[in-house]
Formats: structure tokens, C-alpha cells, sequence
């Protein structure tokens, strides 16, 4: 069966607030929204992130009180945690170099002028203090991706900023690998109870969010 237009999928999706805790999404699947993850693009190609994958019903818990007591984390199949890189060292950029060595076969000292200018952008330069920062926006660029994967899989998702970062850095061992939790994003299938699920979405109109200059 053809898969209906883009945009059939991207209203059907919503904040999904309940999940129904019985159904998981298949591994097939999961492996599909997995890869789009791993594809997400990212400036200089740096990848500067972790994607924590909790399906464990006894981490959920123990999260669930720093994510203000919202139920989607714990009745949700797949819960992701979006953790960003929170420094950025010569190591990192030249395992990324060495990567694009491999994989397109291209010598490093070709690469040079190109590994040196992100060193001393990310580095050596005002940008060194504030990695976290410019981190964090690349893993909303992976939470987008995501999002429309689930979307065009019609599996539901439900993008959470609402937890205590502090927490879940501690509960998750974050902070000694050089991440910090940004963003989540609870997946899985919403419950039939769920009265957003057919609430008509609440958009300004196209003039006032669309200037063509």
C-alpha cells in the first residue's frame, strides 16, 4: 500500500501524551529509526552526541521523578535521551578525520588545512568555551530528523524538555564521559484514550510564520 503524502504524515503526528504501555515497536523498526539517528547531518560532521536508547523498565522509573512526574517515560516502548558532548578535544576531531579516512578513502594530510581550521574553531578560539552550547543545537537538529522518521513510520513520539538535566546526567553517568542530557523523546503508540490525538492542531497562519523577501 503507497504511504499517504508527506504532509498526511506529518498531521497525523502530535505530542503524544499517552502511550499505551502494552505495544512496542518492532525491532524492524526500531532499527529503521535507529539508522536515521546515526544519519542525522551535523556541523563540520563532528557528531558531537550520544543517543541513549532506555527500553529497561527499572531506569525508566528511576527517571521518571526528575521528568516532572510525566508518565510518557515510563509507557512509552523506546525512550531516547539526546545527550551532547560538553567539551571538544584534538582527539575527537581526529577520530572523526581517521573515520573519513576510512570510509571515503581519503589520505589525512589531504584533510590537514581542514582538521586545523575546526581545531582552532572549536578548540583554540572563543567557540572552545561554550561546546556545550553548540552541541545541544546539533542534537535538536538529530531530535527533528527523528521526529519525522517516526512520523513517516507512524509511530508516535513525544519531544520532552520537562527534566532535570542535573539528574539525569547523574542517574545516566553522563558527566565523567564529557556529556550532558539536552533533549528526550519518548516513542512508541499512543493510547486510544489519548483525546490529543484527534485535537485539530493549533497553528498561526502561513502569512504570519512565512515571509518571502
Amino acid at each position: 500500500m503507497p504511504h499517504p503524502p508527506l504532509l498526511d504524515h506529518l498531521r497525523w503526528r502530535y505530542a503524544t501524551k499517552h502511550f499505551d504501555s502494552t505495544k512496542t515497536i518492532p525491532a524492524e523498526t526500531w532499527k529503521i529509526l535507529e539508522e536515521s539517528l546515526i544519519l542525522t547531518p551535523s556541523s563540520y560532521g563532528l557528531q558531537p552526541w550520544k543517543f541513549l536508547v532506555i527500553t529497561d523498565a527499572e531506569l525508566k522509573a528511576k527517571l521518571l521523578p526528575h521528568t516532572w512526574g510525566q508518565k510518557q517515560v515510563v509507557d512509552c516502548s523506546h525512550f531516547v535521551v539526546f545527550a551532547s558532548k560538553t567539551t571538544i578535544d584534538h582527539e575527537y576531531i581526529d577520530d572523526n578525520f581517521k573515520r573519513t579516512e576510512e570510509v571515503r578513502g581519503v589520505p589525512a594530510e589531504k584533510m590537514k588545512g581542514y582538521r586545523d581550521m575546526i581545531v582552532k574553531n572549536l578548540v583554540h578560539d572563543a567557540r572552545a568555551g561554550d561546546i556545550e552550547e553548540w552541541a545541544s543545537r546539533q542534537s535538536y537538529i538529530a531530535l527533528g530528523q527523528f521526529m519525522l522518521a517516526c512520523a513517516l513510520l507512524h509511530v508516535d513520539a513525544c519531544p520532552m524538555e520537562g527534566f532535570v538535566p542535573a539528574e539525569y546526567d547523574k542517574i545516566l553517568g553522563l558527566t565523567a564521559r564529557g556529556l550532558t542530557a539536552t533533549v528526550c523523546c519518548a516513542v512508541g503508540y499512543r493510547n486510544d484514550s489519548d483525546k490529543y490525538a484527534t485535537a485539530p492542531k493549533v497553528r498561526f497562519p502561513t502569512e504570519k510564520l512565512v515571509e518571502y523577501l
